[in-house]
């Protein structure tokens, strides 16, 4: 069947890659993708379940709380390294 659709550049961009990187032609990428999505249209999606924390029984060797004021004095001492160097 023919028929005319609206693409957007970026789907149009990608369906014409999709077609070169698998040697097949756009007709059959459109036809290919829009079956993949009519298909997973239709199955209920699975909800995403972070696995539980772990403990790595490692303790930071840095006090956290003032790891921004640290990183800034590194910071600092990095470019006063640099400018010793003259670079």
């Amino acid at each position: 069947m023919r028929t005319t659709v609206t693409l957007d550049p970026d789907v149009a961009a990608r369906l014409k890659q999709t077609a070169r990187e698998r040697g097949i032609s756009f007709k059959e990428a459109l036809n290919t993708s829009v079956r993949r999505g009519i298909e997973r249209g239709d199955a209920k999606p699975q909800p995403y379940k972070l696995p539980p924390p772990q403990n790595l029984g490692v303790k930071p060797g840095v006090n956290l709380v003032k790891a921004l004021q640290l990183a800034g004095e590194m910071e600092d001492a990095e470019t006063i390294r640099k400018m010793r160097l003259g670079k």
